[in-house]
């Protein structure tokens, strides 16, 4: 089970709960693959060339769907070398920002950045992030202008956040939650359609004046595209199995994390839409990774 990032991130905390499970179902050990670098691409690059016997698989994220436009030059064709096998789960985001803005609300928020076009600054995880495209999304649903700065990391744009350097940050609840329950920065609005049961009194995006606004860092287990359907479907109904068990979604939920099984259908229609959604946010904002 290939995890395309390091050690010690959300998709490797998946990937070992979930392997545990499925290895246990399957009655022979599941073994984890950290191949991080890239972006994720070549984990993902050493899944699509694999044998498609099933003894190979891909856990990773949104950053699937974003790294079709972001990279001009894969290795790989996203959307044919892969087959979708199950959406695992989803993590939902926050907007969050420094107690010393004025704002207390996205509204006051964006009527502050009409005002000031070009001034206010947004921090991300680096560009291309998740935190970068969704907050250029939220510039292109409500056309206002921020200034975006990039940093090396979740974590860094965090601390310089808490630090007031940057103004504005939206960062997967999990990592934000110990900085909002410290009162460092404060949280404006959750980024999916439902509210979070993590930050139950923060409305979301849509609530507060974001009208049709959804974003979530979302979780997948793919294999190469020519496994037989007997394979993807047995694997399809493991993890459905596995991510069905109080103790895994006890322990998903202690990282901020929904699990969500889907079939192979609508899981592979969702990654179409997010391949496309997201490529169009990318052009717009005008990020390449060479």
């Amino acid at each position: 089970m290939i995890v395309p990032f390091p050690p010690g991130g959300g998709n490797d905390i998946i990937g070992r709960l979930l392997a545990q499970r499925i290895g246990e179902s399957l009655g022979q050990q599941v073994i984890v693959d950290n191949r991080g670098g890239a972006g994720s691409t070549l984990g993902t690059d050493l899944t699509a060339k694999a044998p498609p016997d099933g003894h190979t698989l891909l856990i990773t994220n949104i950053a699937l769907a974003v790294n079709a436009t972001l990279y001009p030059k894969l290795p790989y064709d996203t959307l044919r070398d892969l087959t979708a096998v199950t959406q695992i789960g989803w993590q939902p985001n926050v907007l969050v920002v420094h107690p010393s803005m004025p704002a207390k609300s996205l509204r006051d928020l964006l009527a502050l950045a009409r005002a000031r076009p070009g001034e206010l600054i947004y921090g991300s995880g680096g560009v291309g992030s998740a935190g970068h495209l969704a907050t250029e999304l939220l510039r292109m649903m409500t056309r206002v202008q921020m200034v975006h700065v990039p940093y090396k990391g979740l974590g860094p744009a965090l601390t310089d956040l808490a630090g007031g350097h940057v103004l504005i940050l939206i960062s997967t609840v999990a990592s934000a939650m110990p900085h909002v329950k410290s009162g460092r920065i404060r949280a404006l609005a959750v980024t999916t359609l439902h509210r979070s049961a993590v930050l139950p009194q923060v409305p979301t995006m849509n609530e507060a004046g974001a009208s049709g606004y959804e974003f979530s860092t979302w979780y997948g287990l793919f294999a190469p595209s020519a496994t037989p359907r007997a394979i993807i479907d047995r694997l399809n109904r493991e993890t459905a199995k596995a991510l069905s068990t109080p103790d895994l979604k006890e322990q998903f939920a202690a990282q901020g994390i929904e699990g969500s099984p889907t079939s192979t259908e609508a899981f592979s229609a969702y990654v179409r839409n997010e391949v496309a959604k997201w490529g169009k946010v990318v052009k717009a904002s005008g990020a390449k990774v060479e």
